[in-house]
């Protein structure tokens, strides 16, 4: 079972839905194994939303025996900090205040915060302190919307 496997499985409920998977998962969590799937959807994500879609996907993960151990789902909106991952996104949040992560060092730092200019050539584009940086996407661990900075 892989990711990529559960995420081909539960995008065509959430299309049919008018919903957006955000992100997934799958991690040992102590002795127990934790599938969390992040959503979003027009006018965002209550508690019902999460509890019907827990069921559904709970539902076709079962079904179609993709994890092949006891596991504990969990479904919920992305946050006010939500991690952008997706090319689209990069686009829909160009100009909003982003905190970025490197795998590794660049200029002396791993983490970044500034303007997200979004993905250009592979690369995203920052803007912060009156510069313009941009990071190999291969070499970001994780951009998420910065949530302090937007208030």
């Amino acid at each position: 079972m892989t990711k990529d496997e559960i995420e081909k499985l539960i995008e065509p409920l959430m299309a049919q839905e008018n919903a957006e998977l955000v992100d997934l998962t799958y991690a040992k969590e102590g002795p127990r194994w934790i599938l969390r799937v992040f959503m979003d959807k027009e006018g965002g994500i209550t508690l019902d939303d999460c509890a019907y879609f827990s069921d559904r996907i709970g539902s076709l993960i079962d079904t179609a025996g993709v994890v092949g151990r006891s596991y504990v789902l969990e479904v919920s909106s992305p946050g006010l900090d939500r991690v952008i991952k997706k090319e689209k996104d990069f686009a829909r949040f160009a100009g909003k205040a982003v905190k970025v992560r490197l795998k590794a060092p660049e200029q002396g730092q791993r983490n970044f915060q500034g303007i997200l200019k979004g993905l250009v050539d592979g690369k995203v584009v920052l803007e912060a302190a009156g510069k313009t940086f941009e990071f190999p996407a291969s070499l970001v661990a994780e951009t998420r919307l910065d949530a302090a900075a937007q208030v």
